[in-house]
Order: structure tokens, then C-alpha cells, then sequence
């Protein structure tokens, strides 16, 4: 079965950088929308960042754009999220997503409103905690 690995977290000072990475396993095909997802205490699970395709398609939330990359290392089934002038805004669990039907990416971030539920199908890691102070 598929399972998901997540590392990187930690904490950081407001400006600062930090990379989480997410291995997975146990997929059927190498063409899995990834994703990256953050929640918030009282708020609700959001997607950051998505990739497939070979990664040569990338999805972002408005918020991250400019700042956040995420990036995948096909030798090595893993997938990258590098963060950039972190703020106390980014503070959250971070959890990695895959799904097999890469067609869900744009969806992470949303389309005309339309986005993938914490409740959808997919698989989830355990998280990472990223906390910016």
C-alpha cells in the first residue's frame, strides 16, 4: 500500500528558509498528483503546493506563490517543498498528499472554488510541524 514520509520541519525565525521533503511508496504508476497541505490551529486543512507530470507541472496557493517551491526527484520518489521568507503566517502542520489521478493537482489550489477535501480520497503522511516566529 502507499505510504508517504514526511521531514524538513522545524523551527525558524521570520525571513528564514526551510525544506520539507516527502517520500513515497508503494505507488502503482510514477505519475501521482504530489502535494503539499497546512493546517493551522482552528483552521481549516489547505493546499499549498502540488506537482505531476514529471514536474512539469506545478500548482500554488496564492499565498505561497513567489516564495514556496515544490519540486520532485523521481530517482528517489520524493518530493521537495522549499520555503522561503517564511513568516509567522506559515506556522502549521504540514502534510504531504498523493493521489493517483494526477488530473486532481490543479484542484489542491483550487478551481472556480472547487478543491480537494481533507475528506477526498488520497493519502496522507503524518506531517511535519513548521512553526515561524
Amino acid at each position: 500500500h502507499v505510504q508517504l514520509v514526511e521531514s524538513g520541519g522545524g523551527s525558524v525565525q521570520a525571513g528564514g528558509s526551510l525544506t520539507l521533503s516527502c517520500t513515497i511508496s508503494g505507488a502503482k504508476h510514477n505519475n501521482y498528483c504530489m502535494a503539499w497541505f497546512r493546517q493551522a490551529p482552528e483552521k481549516e486543512r489547505e493546499g499549498v503546493a502540488a506537482i505531476t507530470n514529471g514536474g512539469v507541472s506545478t500548482y500554488y496557493a496564492d499565498s505561497v506563490k513567489g516564495r514556496f517551491t515544490i519540486s520532485q526527484d523521481n530517482a528517489v520518489n520524493t518530493i521537495y517543498l522549499q520555503m522561503n521568507t517564511l513568516n509567522p503566517e506559515d506556522t502549521a502542520m504540514y502534510y504531504c498528499w498523493a493521489d493517483p489521478n494526477p488530473a486532481r493537482c490543479p484542484f489542491v489550489v483550487g478551481v472556480s472554488g472547487t478543491r480537494v477535501r481533507p475528506t477526498d480520497s488520497g493519502y496522507w503522511g503524518q506531517g511535519t510541524q513548521v512553526t515561524v516566529s
